[in-house]
């Protein structure tokens, strides 16, 4: 089976190495990957786009789609928001695109909303994010909050003790809107507002002394405090550092992340950080055959065996096959036609289970908590069954009366009450 996977592996690169011109004469279709390779979010995003050009080789080997060879189209939209849409625009009218894998933070993702949707494009995006939202043009492959956040803090409410909260963010779409969704959640559970500490920080922030400073001094009524973070990018690096510095540990001030997974622990120091916690929906220490052989995979197209795997690089695994799926079901890369096939595909999980597309364009996924090990891994401490991911949250008036349904309503922000349809531009 080992020279088998070699030998497809051998003609995959084979396929990809050949002349520009030889693609264009065997019709290609065309991946766009839409992954900052510098700036602040390179240290998240760079190994998405590896991510892809695994798959995408890897579905060469097997002999394409509909007869054709993939042909990856990589750009750098540099994490500059205003960038994303530039280069989506890029994409889809000067490259030709039939499909785009990417976007990290929220708001790059809410910047190339109106070109995708004035162009009629296709994104797979793959990370965890803060809902509200539901476009006809994006099937959402990571967690909305029912799916992270919210769990998160049932953990610590329930199994931790945890009765003051720091939400910590950094300053953009998705850890204001998702910490709004989490203040108004803490406070259904009975956590008075006046426990609840937030505070939001550039990006690349790197001088949180005063900030981890404010969150101990939370902790000085004998009530126990847990940090709830939302900050993104390398920032993370120096909030961990001077948690390090200030002594703090899981035991006393646990820090549950959002955003800090296997990656971005990779670059850090972590034997000072065991103990504290990340919630996902992949680790990559679980144990099943399918993520086995993922592993195995990644290391030997990366050719570096300390290279890791990550919850986002699942779900574009997920997210990858499932257009595969979609494709060959529907006969087309037209996006219409690929997109009313997507609903209702199924594919296997990492973790076990099996994943599935819903009207509202999110995937169930199994909910898992993981502790830092000072190897830098998780041990899964927590693992609930497969989540249906809501597009709208119950826990904000305002969207507890939505939904989305792509395939009866043909609306992503149905309004229950007045049975109408809102335009999503609106939340813009």
């Amino acid at each position: 089976m080992k020279l088998t996977r070699r030998t497809l592996l051998a003609s995959g690169i084979a396929a990809l190495s050949l002349p520009r011109v030889a693609f264009a004469q065997a019709e290609t279709i065309k991946v766009g990957v839409l992954h900052s390779l510098s700036g602040t979010m390179a240290i998240s995003e760079t190994t998405l786009k590896d991510t892809m050009l695994m798959l995408i080789e890897a579905q060469n080997a097997k002999g394409g789609l509909l007869g054709k060879q993939l042909e990856a189209v990589v750009v750098d939209p540099a994490s500059d928001w205003p960038l994303f849409a530039e280069k989506a625009r890029e994409l889809l009218t000067v490259s030709n695109v039939d499909v785009m894998f990417g976007c990290w933070t929220s708001v790059s993702r809410k910047s190339v909303l109106p070109v995708i949707e004035e162009l009629n494009g296709l994104l797979f995006y793959p990370v965890q994010y803060e809902g509200e939202e539901s476009s006809k043009n994006v099937f959402y492959t990571g967690a909305a909050p029912n799916q992270q956040a919210i769990p998160a803090v049932d953990y610590y409410l329930e199994e931790l003790g945890v009765t003051k909260f720091a939400l910590l963010g950094t300053d953009y779409v998705y850890p204001r809107t998702t910490n709004n969704i989490l203040e108004a959640y803490l406070i259904s559970k009975g956590i008075p507002k006046e426990d609840i500490f937030v505070n939001y920080t550039p990006f690349g922030h790197s001088d949180w002394s005063k900030i981890v400073g404010d969150v101990v001094a939370l902790g000085a009524d004998g009530k126990k405090v847990g940090v709830i973070s939302t900050i993104n990018g390398d920032a993370n690096i120096g909030f961990y550092k001077e948690l390090a510095a200030a002594g703090v540990t899981a035991d006393t001030l646990p820090v549950v992340a959002f955003s800090v997974g296997e990656e971005e622990l990779s670059g850090l120091d972590t034997t000072n950080l065991a103990g504290h916690l990340a919630a996902w929906n992949y680790f990559m220490s679980a144990d099943t055959p399918e993520n086995a052989a993922f592993i195995a995979a990644w290391k030997a197209f990366i050719k570096d065996d300390a290279r890791v795997t990550n919850d986002p690089m699942e779900a574009h695994y997920i997210g990858f096959n499932m257009w595969v799926n979609a494709v060959t079901a529907a006969g087309t890369t037209e996006v219409d036609a690929v997109s009313a096939a997507m609903i209702g595909q199924e594919f296997p999980n990492l973790t076990g289970g099996i994943a599935k597309m819903l009207p509202n364009h999110h995937l169930t996924k199994p909910v898992l908590i993981g502790e830092i090990r000072a190897d830098g891994q998780f041990d899964i401490i927590s693992q609930t069954d497969p989540v249906p991911g809501d597009a709208w949250t119950d826990y904000l008036p305002e969207s507890a009366v939505l939904e989305a349904d792509w395939a009866e309503l043909k609306c992503g922000m149905y309004n229950t009450e007045t049975s109408t349809c809102v335009q999503l531009k609106s939340n813009y």
